[in-house]
């Protein structure tokens, strides 16, 4: 039975069989060892972070005794959810988020890791923000945002369906829907501003062939 460590574009965790192209952490253990089911508890520090699949080799019992390994299916879900990228296995990535979180956050030094989880960690577990079509067209690459049960991202102007599964092009009663309604913004705009400022988040390859 696949484990509930699957992480959604809201940042739900389920059981599901797809895994996903990413892994990540919320700062420790969630789940019992001993029966490999999560407690109450979603997180236990502010450090939310996306990681590779594999790492200097190292090896790992999922749901062990260590900390919680969650799963995306990409890092454009990771950041919806969330997280950002990790400094420890994923340096490069993690540079280029921090030097785009200064441009979109107009600040005059790079931020430290705790400063931009301490704001990531106030937006993510606040009310998210609504809005309306016209702000739709205006986010950056990979934003996701939620229409009643549908989450949507858009890439290159095109607006696609997230599923655990992968991307599909968005079905017009969807987009129907965004022409006389609100959406829900999942990203957390810290990581907004940080797309708008240029970073290229990794997408699982169901989105090139949309």
């Amino acid at each position: 039975m696949p484990l509930t460590n699957r992480v959604s574009a809201d940042g739900g965790l389920h059981a599901v069989a797809a895994r996903g192209t990413m892994m990540g952490n919320r700062g420790g253990r969630l789940h019992d060892p001993q029966t490999q089911t999560l407690g109450r508890a979603r997180w236990r520090s502010r450090a939310w972070i996306c990681c590779v699949l594999e790492f200097r080799g190292r090896k790992r019992q999922v749901m062990g005794e260590g900390y919680t390994e969650l799963f995306f299916l990409d890092e454009v879900s990771a950041l919806a959810a969330g997280h950002r990228p990790c400094f420890e296995c994923r340096r490069a990535d993690a540079l280029r988020y921090r030097e785009a979180w200064q441009r979109g956050h107009g600040l005059v030094a790079p931020p430290s890791a705790p400063e931009m989880d301490r704001q990531l960690h106030g937006e993510r577990t606040g009310e998210r923000p609504v809005l309306a079509l016209g702000e739709l067209e205006t986010l950056p690459d990979g934003t996701m945002v939620r229409l009643g049960e549908t989450m949507l991202t858009r890439r290159e102007g095109r607006w696609l369906t997230w599923s655990f599964a992968g991307y599909r092009p968005a079905e017009p009663d969807a987009l129907a829907r965004a022409a006389r309604t609100r959406a829900e913004l999942l990203t957390p705009p810290a990581s907004v501003a940080v797309l708008a400022a240029g970073f290229r988040p990794l997408w699982h390859d169901s989105a090139d062939g949309s």
